[in-house]
């Protein structure tokens, strides 16, 4: 059973409905809730005057002073995100304090917003939107203002297969597209046969006009055959794997890609070198981009990816691809960020999985407890 005098604070309001959870536990909740970050001092004051779990999303920055501030005291950090970059990895494990994500619950949101995000893009709605609000909208012409490009049929290169980028893949398969698929760690070749068998019923049942593919390719094939590029990796700086995926797409790779291509990013920000995208994009190296993530956010005022010159070919988005009510706010923790960020900070409190972090599912920097495993 918890402590009852236990506390809890949350950076961010996550959902009453979750935060109930932790209150019906018997724990005491607080919140900040303002919707810009608490400050450094106020996560450093509350985390040392004795709170036992802290919950934080990605705006905030927990490191050795964090850690060194809860000493003895906070037993868990409970990130509201699948990315885990402001947690400083190291200094949670030399003071022994388990940090858990919400990874699996926000798949399907994310790869329906890069497909939505791809077809936006591709089909210019915001030209369209603006051509209507502006009352500019004159008579009927076979080609202006402006076209599109149609996405069915055409071939769409997924750089990185884990969990995300196999569930936008799949939904890739209803657009009749081409997959060229790309992983720079493992091929899941029972995947590509799954996603074959699919093409081949299509086709047979005239569900398409010409029989698909799927296959794992290299990174240089990838770009350079495809009609669209959407990138689904982590963010590994150089150092930390033989594979980094730190400005991955820089300046050879757009080199490589179509003049007609199109890329979508709904992963890491720095994944892309943006000086390189804003130079691919201004000289028409390639058609245009839609992005969720940038290297620095949110996006400063004076980034060059504001550039008026880019409005015709560049949709900008506010990281904004698990932002559903279901995937946010749901306090189930098979469906909800929110849930599952509660449930994570309820095993570790409560000790289930036999009171053991390398068993605990959500629980990310299982290093540092695998003597606890033996």
């Amino acid at each position: 059973m918890p402590d009852k005098g236990a506390r809890i604070f949350a950076t961010a309001d996550i959902g009453r409905e979750a935060l109930d959870r932790l209150r019906a536990h018997g724990y005491r909740v607080e919140v900040h809730t303002d919707t810009e970050p608490p400050s450094k001092s106020l996560i450093i004051e509350k985390v040392r005057s004795g709170i036992a779990a802290l919950i934080t999303t990605l705006r905030d920055s927990v490191d050795e002073e964090v850690m060194a501030a809860g000493a003895g005291t906070l037993r868990v950090i409970a990130q509201c995100a699948v990315g885990v970059d402001n947690v400083d990895r190291e200094a949670a494990n030399r003071y022994r304090v388990p940090f858990t994500n919400t990874a699996g619950v926000l798949t399907e949101a994310t790869a329906e917003f890069a497909m939505f995000i791809l077809g936006a893009v591709s089909r210019k709605l915001y030209q369209s939107e603006k051509l209507v609000e502006e009352n500019r909208w004159g008579s009927w012409h076979p080609y202006h203002p402006f076209l599109g490009d149609e996405v069915t049929g055409k071939t769409v290169a997924v750089i990185g297969t884990g969990r995300i980028g196999k569930a936008f893949a799949r939904k890739c398969l209803c657009l009749d597209m081409d997959l060229l698929l790309h992983s720079a760690r493992s091929r899941d070749e029972k995947f590509v046969g799954f996603a074959d068998r699919e093409m081949q019923l299509r086709y047979e049942a005239g569900f398409s006009r010409k029989r698909r593919t799927a296959s794992y390719v290299s990174f240089d094939e990838a770009m350079s055959r495809a009609d669209y590029v959407s990138l689904h990796v982590p963010l590994v700086m150089p150092g930390e794997s033989d594979t980094p995926t730190y400005h991955l797409i820089n300046r050879e790779a757009f080199e490589l890609m179509k003049p007609t291509a199109y890329l979508i990013n709904t992963s890491r920000g720095p994944v892309i070198d943006e000086a390189a995208l804003f130079d691919a994009l201004i000289q028409e190296r390639i058609a245009g981009a839609a992005l969720d993530v940038y290297a620095k956010e949110p996006l400063p005022a004076d980034s060059p990816l504001r550039d008026a010159r880019l409005k015709d070919r560049l949709r900008l988005f506010h990281h904004f691809a698990s932002g559903t009510r279901e995937t946010r706010l749901s306090a189930d923790p098979d469906t909800g960020m929110a849930g599952r960020t509660v449930q994570a900070a309820i095993d570790v409190l409560e000790g289930h999985y036999g009171g053991n972090p390398t068993r605990m599912p959500y629980v990310v920097n299982k290093e540092a407890f695998l003597d606890e495993d033996e």
